[in-house]
């Protein structure tokens, strides 16, 4: 039995995927603050919907998918419930496995992890990183529950608060450029349908030339860029406007304040 506490977006977006990837509806069960969410979720999914302590006395596998400003009281609420035996993986930006494991009392083992939106096509980024007590069967069975909606890759959790800000955020980052560039369409005079196809193709190819050429970004940008051409002018450009040196400030700044959040 899998419980997902907390079913916002990405909790509903997991759980979506999951019933996708074959699980049955019989086999989760979902918790929510507001009782027309969890009528909409039994409705729409026909998994069960619990309060939090039956979740946890229920399921041998815990997603925590609340805010990060929540998550200290949703531990305190089932810690008497999670024996050490329970599986529980953390989704929640910022919060440490330690911060988990100190609020649940016992040597539970616990699998950090930090997905994305495209979640909902089956096309997440998710990031794991194990506990201190946790071991190679709860980050497979984490790898299990999480491949069917994308690629998963572990890193050392040193490294989680940067893959929040790289790839759990990243999804904001891209439709804020395509907004950009639909935008500069319009400016050019083109009709903003028209303008919106051609940049979401463009940067579709674009990202499935990158990942199944095996070439580097850099190699691929110097291919379409001519000497003297369109290409080196609009690069030029954003060169002048430090764009690069936004993108590291912002992705810098998101890590910041991931690690705010968790604090408090």
């Amino acid at each position: 039995m899998i419980a997902i506490l907390g079913t916002g977006k990405m909790g509903e977006a997991l759980l979506s995927g999951l019933l996708r990837a074959g699980v049955q509806p019989d086999d989760v069960v979902a918790t929510t603050r507001r009782p027309e969410r969890a009528r909409g979720l039994r409705e729409t999914y026909g998994v069960r919907t619990l309060s939090n302590s039956e979740a946890a006395k229920a399921a041998d596998t815990l997603i925590l998918a609340v805010k990060p400003q929540d998550m200290a009281t949703l531990l305190a609420e089932i810690a008497p419930y999670v024996p050490a035996d329970r599986l529980v993986i953390t989704a929640a930006a910022g919060i440490t496995t330690g911060f988990v494991e100190q609020r649940l009392g016992v040597e539970v083992p616990v699998v950090r992890v930090m997905s994305n939106t495209p979640i909902r096509f089956d096309e997440a980024m998710s990031v794991i990183s194990a506990g201190a007590h946790a071991g190679e069967e709860h980050l497979r069975r984490t790898e299990e529950l999480l491949s069917p909606v994308g690629k998963v890759l572990r890193i050392p959790e040193a490294q989680q608060d940067a893959a929040t800000a790289l790839s759990g955020s990243g999804p904001a980052y891209f439709f804020y450029l395509v907004e950009a560039m639909v935008d500069a369409g319009i400016l050019l005079g083109m009709p903003r349908a028209a303008a919106l196809d051609m940049v979401t193709q463009s940067i579709v190819g674009a990202a499935v030339m990158l990942r199944d050429s095996g070439e580097h970004p850099v190699i691929l940008r110097e291919a379409v860029t001519s000497p003297g051409g369109t290409t080196i002018a609009a690069i030029a450009e954003l060169e002048r406007h430090s764009v690069r040196a936004a993108f590291l400030a912002a992705i810098e700044a998101a890590r910041d304040r991931g690690r705010e959040l968790a604090s408090g």
